[in-house]
């Protein structure tokens, strides 16, 4: 491994551990405790990164990252029969997600924007997106099923962006744990109903 890509990768560990030690909180991260912490010199973040932000977005990126990578909702093997609807499965790994999105709100924030900003076919949204894909099990259009994952996460992520507004704009308070799976319940309901309908329009051609 080159000289530069040891330091890039050693300054991306320095600051990944920053955020995990405040929580993510990245107001109390500067450039100048980075480089303290690295042992390098403060132009070498604009250097390596263009600036502590990008730095930052990319370690927090690292971190849902790994994080999704590892988010096995409920059960250990996400095919193994686990008695519940496909509907009902769904409900419960995105309130999972949702929760997590609640319970890290500045590195969520980050991550969440930072996709919006430059959406990826291998962006921490659309792995979210794959992984509500496992929880639909029974025979429905390929098309059909990316299009509900798809709509379920993007409202998701919308709705945690617009948390601190959410009541007076969806008539749910976020940061209550029941209204939180309310929210999920009825979305993911209503996306339902949607599919339902479609093959029922199908079916009557």
């Amino acid at each position: 491994m080159r000289d530069n890509e040891k330091v890039k990768n050693h300054i991306i560990e320095i600051t990944t551990g920053l955020i995990e030690k405040y929580n993510g909180d990245t107001k109390k991260i500067t450039a100048r405790l980075i480089a303290e912490k690295a042992d390098i010199g403060l132009g070498s973040i604009n250097y390596f990164f263009g600036s502590k932000e990008n730095l930052i977005t990319e370690c927090v990126q690292k971190i849902i990252n790994n994080i999704l990578a590892g988010f096995t909702p409920d059960i250990t093997d996400c095919s193994k029969s686990d008695g519940l609807s496909d509907k009902m499965r769904l409900i419960s790994w995105a309130s999972q997600v949702f929760d997590f999105l609640f319970e890290n709100k500045a590195i969520a924030n980050i991550s969440i924007l930072s996709d919006m900003q430059n959406y990826l076919a291998d962006s921490n949204s659309v792995y979210t997106q794959k992984g509500f894909a496992f929880a639909i099990r029974d025979n429905k259009n390929e098309e059909t099923k990316k299009l509900l994952v798809f709509i379920l996460a993007s409202a998701m992520q919308t709705a945690f962006l617009a948390k601190n507004a959410a009541k007076e704009i969806l008539g749910y308070d976020l940061y209550s744990k029941a209204e939180r799976d309310l929210f999920i319940a009825n979305t993911v309901t209503m996306l339902f109903c949607g599919i339902a309908g479609e093959e029922d329009s199908r079916h009557a051609e």
